[in-house]
C-alpha cells in the first residue's frame, strides 16, 4: 500500500486534540455572516452548483474592477495553480524556493522542467533583480507575495521588474496572492499595480475567512483567451453551491478584513518581541506566520504540549531545524510562546 504524505500545515487530524499553528488561518475566525449564509443555504444543496460562478465572479469584478471574462474561479487556491499549469502546459518554468510546494508539483505533473532559484537567507529570502533575469527563456514564472513559508512581501520595484521582464519575454508571470489581505497596505504591494496581458494572479478566500473546508479561491487575468483556457480545464462544477454563496457574503465584509490586518498586526509583534527575548533567530514577516530556526525536534516538542506548529524541513531552499508558526488569537499566542520559554529554559 503507498503511504500517503501531508506535506502542509493543517494536519490536526493525525494529532487529535492540538492547538494549530501549522495552518496560517484567519485567528479572528470565519465571519458569523458568513457561517449564516451558508447554513441558511442548505436548501440549495440537491442541486449542482453554477459551473461559471455567475454571481460570484460578477461580485469578484466590482471588487477587483476586472472584466469578468478575466476571472476564474476555484476550488481554494491550489485548484487554480494546477488548472493553469495543465491549460498551459509550459515545457520551462522558473521558481523561487522557499516556496509553496504545489508550484513544483503541479509543473512537474505536466511535465514541465522545472529550475529552482534559491532565495538568500541573508538576503531575508527577498526577491532580486537577479530572479527577474532568469525570467527570459522559460515559459511561465511563479512567484509568491508575501511569500509562504518566509511571509516577506516582494519590493514593489522588484516586482515591477519581473512583470517587465515577463511582459517583455511573453512569458507567463503567476503571482499568489492568497496572503496579500493580511498586509498592511496591500494595494502598494500587489502585482495588480503591474498588470498585463502576461500576469495572473491569484487570490484565495481560504486563508482571510478561514474557509479552508469550503475551499474557495479565484484567478484574474490579464489576457481573456487564457482565461477561457484555464476555465475550460478542470473540472466542471469546481466550486460548490456553499462555497459561492459564502463568497458573495465574505466580499461584503471589508470591515472585517482592515480589523484582521490590525490584529495581526499586533499579534504578529507581540510573537517576534518574544522570539527576540528567547533570542530565536526568525525572519521578520508581512503575514499572519513567522518563519524562524530553532534546534531539532521542536515539533515534537511542541506537540508534548499539544501545540501543532509547521515542521518547515520538506521546504526546498530551506536550511536544517526551520519552523513555521501562525498568528493566532493572543490567548493562543501566549500559550505557544509559555510553552517556547519552557522548552528553551529545560533545553
Amino acid at each position: 500500500m503507498t503511504k500517503k504524505i501531508y506535506r502542509h500545515g493543517g494536519d490536526f487530524f493525525r494529532y487529535g486534540e492540538v492547538i494549530d499553528f501549522s495552518a496560517n488561518l484567519n485567528p479572528l475566525g470565519m465571519p458569523d455572516s458568513v457561517k449564516k449564509a451558508v447554513i441558511n443555504s442548505v436548501g440549495l444543496w440537491e442541486k449542482y452548483p453554477d459551473p461559471f460562478c455567475t454571481e460570484l465572479v460578477g461580485k469578484i469584478s466590482e471588487r477587483e474592477k476586472i472584466n469578468p471574462e478575466n476571472i476564474v474561479c476555484g476550488n481554494g487556491a491550489d485548484d487554480l495553480i494546477f488548472r493553469i499549469v495543465h491549460a498551459l502546459r509550459p515545457k520551462k518554468a522558473l521558481i523561487a524556493v522557499p516556496c509553496f510546494s504545489e508550484y513544483e508539483k503541479a509543473l512537474s505533473e505536466s511535465r514541465g522542467t522545472v529550475t529552482e532559484y534559491f532565495l538568500s537567507e541573508e538576503n531575508n529570502f527577498d526577491y532580486s533583480h537577479d530572479f527577474a533575469d532568469m525570467a527570459g527563456g522559460h515559459d511561465m514564472v511563479f512567484i509568491c507575495n508575501p511569500n509562504n513559508p518566509t511571509g516577506r512581501v516582494i519590493n514593489p520595484e522588484i516586482s515591477g521588474y519581473i512583470a517587465e521582464k515577463c511582459e517583455n519575454k511573453k512569458t507567463i508571470l503567476v503571482c499568489d496572492e492568497s496572503f496579500i489581505d493580511f498586509v498592511e497596505g496591500a494595494e502598494k504591494f500587489s502585482v495588480k499595480n503591474f498588470f498585463g496581458k502576461s500576469v495572473i494572479i491569484i487570490k484565495s478566500f481560504t486563508k482571510i475567512f478561514a474557509m479552508a473546508g469550503l475551499r474557495l479561491g479565484y484567478a484574474i487575468f490579464g489576457d481573456s483567451e487564457i482565461a477561457e483556457k484555464v476555465r475550460n480545464t478542470g473540472q466542471y462544477w469546481s466550486v460548490s453551491t456553499p462555497a459561492q454563496i459564502a463568497g458573495l457574503t465574505a466580499l461584503n465584509e471589508e470591515k472585517y478584513i482592515s480589523e484582521t490586518v490590525e490584529y495581526v498586526s499586533r499579534e504578529r509583534d507581540f510573537l517576534e518581541s518574544e522570539l527576540d527575548i528567547l533570542g530565536v533567530d526568525y525572519i521578520k514577516s508581512h503575514a499572519n506566520f513567522i518563519l524562524f530556526r530553532s534546534f531539532p525536534n521542536l515539533q515534537k516538542k511542541m506537540l508534548g504540549k499539544n501545540i501543532l506548529i509547521r515542521d518547515c524541513g520538506d521546504y526546498h531552499g530551506l536550511g536544517e531545524n526551520f519552523y513555521r508558526t501562525a498568528v493566532r488569537t493572543h490567548d493562543e499566542n501566549k500559550i505557544l510562546t509559555k510553552a517556547l520559554r519552557e522548552i528553551y529554559n529545560n533545553g
